[in-house]
């Protein structure tokens, strides 16, 4: 395969990967470039969620990750009833030092797209570590229902 090509789909595989978190974490799997998240490194989700009146969407938790020798994010997506797509929440840089920190994502959504009430979250600690190309390394992933508050 001549270089072009194998440059374009490694390309493509990246911006895949990074579309939305529960499918780059399946894809990268798929790929085998996920790596093995330690077994300290974890992301939590709040149980609530804050939703204001402009459709503005907040959403927090914890995480903890070791060893990022690139830039890391803590990234989130929305979910509300059955068969419903997803929205991405904002991202927050990441350190991964070995403590726990806080995370806080808030993105503007269109008015009405959520409600108070029941929703499910992802959250995911992603690394782009660099090798050439950017490639993501996931530490931590967590799907948590909670509730969205107004």
């Amino acid at each position: 395969m001549p270089l072009r090509q194998v440059m374009g789909t490694a390309a493509g595989a990246a911006l895949l990967l990074l579309a939305t978190p529960s499918s780059a974490h399946a894809l990268a799997d798929s790929l085998g470039l996920s790596g093995r998240s330690g077994p300290f490194e974890t992301v939590t989700v709040d149980p609530t969620g804050r939703l204001a009146a402009d459709g503005t969407v907040t959403l927090s938790g914890t995480y903890r990750c070791t060893g990022g020798t690139g830039p890391v994010f803590v990234s989130s997506s929305l979910g509300q009833g059955e068969g419903k797509s997803r929205k991405g929440v904002g991202g927050t840089s990441a350190v991964c030092d070995g403590a726990e920190h806080r995370w806080t994502n808030t993105d503007r959504t269109e008015p009405g797209r959520f409600r108070p009430g029941a929703a499910r979250v992802e959250a995911t600690v992603m690394e782009l570590r660099s090798g050439g190309l950017p490639l993501p390394y996931f530490h931590a992933r967590q799907q948590q229902d909670i509730t969205l508050v107004g």
